[in-house]
């Protein structure tokens, strides 16, 4: 195992590393992420030193991994042959159970208000999802949440936390930073979180890990690093525009095409759909609906698939082979018909329609769905 220096890079969980200096090791330099940390790193390398950097996150910022993993990628292909980006210092996971453990030392008559820093609106609705966590598998009865610089701040979690009936709240803090007690009268400090001892046994295990995994399979960490917020954030939806890009392994081309024709009494829309996904429509999948007087919509939707459907062609008098029952099925011709240059009636069904007579291949339509259906 090769040893170097350690650069930790802090976010704002640390208030910028402010909030670290008194649990870190002389021997671990304490940087921001972007400039600062390259400007480090870069530093160290240049007088043949080793790097591993530890993003301190305690699973709330994992923006602070990728940017740290950014970062790293601009140095010069030397200067990264000796630095390596660790596993990032704590996960959501982690965080419950260094809360879990700071909230069996206090007394079971006391409220629990969970702080930290306030971030983006996903991180800091993340933290309310931790705080249930804890107080699901803990004995306090009630445990808040509070936002520094944030809604709702420690004062307006302390008024909660009286106003569900408790007498004295305990804040304890999900982050590096040590929260001012807003009510002395009323609530009581419950952190650090970690203690210095227990942060200098996690980073040192980060650093090991780290370099093992060079030594052993040159990995660096920044490939993974990259990833680290992918899941973070708003979840992906299409918007009404379209789009066309590639997800994880599958395509879409979505193009719209829409003519509008507004008048007294008149709307129109003429919208043309090209779609590839997992889904299935028939060969020429037509909608012509109408939105009360004279409102109407023609949509012509194509749609590729795998499976081998294509549209019907066929030169006029061209004759088909009949099917083994002409009476059923969603193509189902007469025994004998004329070619397509002749309009006809279609063929009445032989019975009456059963559930299994619809067509497959065809997309219900939306009143058709249960009524219990739901989105979730």
């Amino acid at each position: 195992m090769v040893h170097g220096t350690v650069v930790a890079v802090c976010g704002h969980e640390s208030d910028g590393g402010r909030a670290l200096p008194g649990l870190l090791g002389p021997d671990v330099s304490c940087v921001r992420g972007g400039r600062e940390l390259f400007r480090r790193v870069r530093a160290s390398r240049g007088r043949g030193e080793p790097v591993c950097v530890v993003p301190m996150t305690l699973g709330r910022d994992p923006e602070l991994v990728a940017d740290a993993a950014r970062t790293l990628l601009a140095l010069s292909p030397e200067e990264r042959a000796g630095t390596v980006l660790a596993e990032p210092f704590g996960t959501a996971d982690h965080l419950i159970g260094w809360l879990r453990t700071a909230a069996v030392r206090v007394p079971g008559d006391r409220a629990l208000l969970i702080t930290a820093p306030s971030g983006d609106p996903f991180v800091d609705a993340d933290l309310f999802r931790i705080a249930r966590l804890v107080r699901q598998y803990g004995r306090h009865r009630t445990v808040e949440v509070a936002l520094t610089g944030g809604d709702p701040d420690p004062a307006e979690g302390v008024r909660r936390c009286r106003a569900l009936g408790a007498e004295r709240v305990v804040l304890l803090p999900a982050s590096w930073v040590t929260p001012p007690v807003p009510d002395g009268e009323h609530c009581e400090p419950g952190g650090p979180l970690l203690s210095a001892p227990a942060v200098t046994g996690v980073l040192g295990t980060r650093v090991r890990d780290a370099w093992e995994r060079h030594d052993r399979l040159g990995d660096d960490g920044l490939t993974r690093g990259l990833t680290a917020a992918d899941a973070h954030g708003h979840a992906h939806s299409h918007g009404p525009g379209g789009h066309d890009h590639a997800h994880g392994g599958h395509g879409h081309g979505h193009g719209h095409a829409h003519g509008h024709a507004h008048g007294p009494g008149d709307h129109g829309h003429s919208h043309k759909h090209d779609h590839n996904p997992n889904h299935s429509h028939g060969p020429d999948h037509k909608h012509d609906h109408s939105h009360g007087p004279d409102h109407k919509h023609e949509h012509d939707h194509s749609h590729g698939h795998g499976h081998g459907h294509n549209p019907h062609e066929h030169p006029p008098g061209a004759h088909h082979p009949e099917p083994d029952d002409p009476g059923r099925g969603p193509h189902a011709r007469p025994p004998h018909h004329a070619p397509h240059s002749q309009p006809r009636e279609p063929a009445a069904p032989a019975h009456p329609p059963r559930h299994d007579d619809v067509d497959t291949h065809r997309a219900p339509a939306p009143d058709a769905l249960p009524s219990s259906r739901s989105l979730r």
